[in-house]
């Protein structure tokens, strides 16, 4: 009899989703078109297409995009959650660099103990780093010299991170966007104790250390 696992269907994480997200808004910007799918590359080096939920250009300089999260079998809070980003091309301060900023929905780190700094958003960095490779792989075929900012949001994100433990871990107004590679594997345990350990991490410092 074959393991079950093997024919689950595996994901991909709300950090892979930021970064299509903002792939498709930068496309969107420097070609004009907006378009239905685009390709990502995960941090194991494959790469996967993710189908455009919502795409729109605000003004010449603006766009913002979104993508439906699919974990795939994985009973996971944020499946078929909206992950959006809205990406401005800003005045160049030199050479092109990128910011990434938490918009509606993605929680605010008020603790130490975790991989962000308190008052930083909670997006970790995994998927930052997947969200940096994206936009460099649109300048790369469509140059630009402006800076690129990142806004990543979650329309939802409050009420489904009433879901999850992001409160007993100090992140606060919406959920985390996560991803150590991009791919949500089915019926892993790995995230629980992850979070289990970040928390005991968290559980561990004295009440004074809190951020407000």
């Amino acid at each position: 009899m074959k393991n079950q696992a093997t024919q689950l269907k595996s994901g991909f994480t709300t950090g892979a989703a930021a970064a299509a997200a903002s792939k498709a808004a930068l496309l969107l910007l420097l070609t004009g078109q907006p378009p239905e799918a685009v390709t990502i590359r995960f941090l194991t080096g494959a790469a996967t297409s993710i189908s455009v939920h919502r795409c729109e250009r605000e003004d010449d300089v603006t766009a913002t995009c979104t993508v439906i999260k699919d974990a795939g079998d994985d009973p996971d809070t944020t499946h078929g959650a909206e992950i959006g980003a809205r990406v401005r091309l800003e005045a160049p301060t030199g050479s092109p660099a990128i910011r990434i900023t938490g918009g509606v929905g993605v929680g605010r780190v008020t603790l130490p103990g975790l991989e962000i700094e308190p008052g930083q958003p909670a997006i970790t960095p995994g998927p930052r780093t997947m969200i940096i490779n994206s936009v460099q792989e649109v300048t790369a075929s469509h140059p630009t010299n402006r800076d690129v900012h990142v806004e990543v949001f979650v329309p939802e994100g409050e009420r489904l991170a009433r879901k999850t433990l992001n409160a007993r871990l100090g992140v606060i107004g919406g959920i985390s966007i996560l991803g150590t590679t991009g791919i949500v594997r089915p019926m892993s345990h790995d995230a629980y104790v992850a979070t289990i350990e970040k928390a005991m991490d968290v559980a561990k410092l004295p009440a004074s250390t809190v951020w407000c």
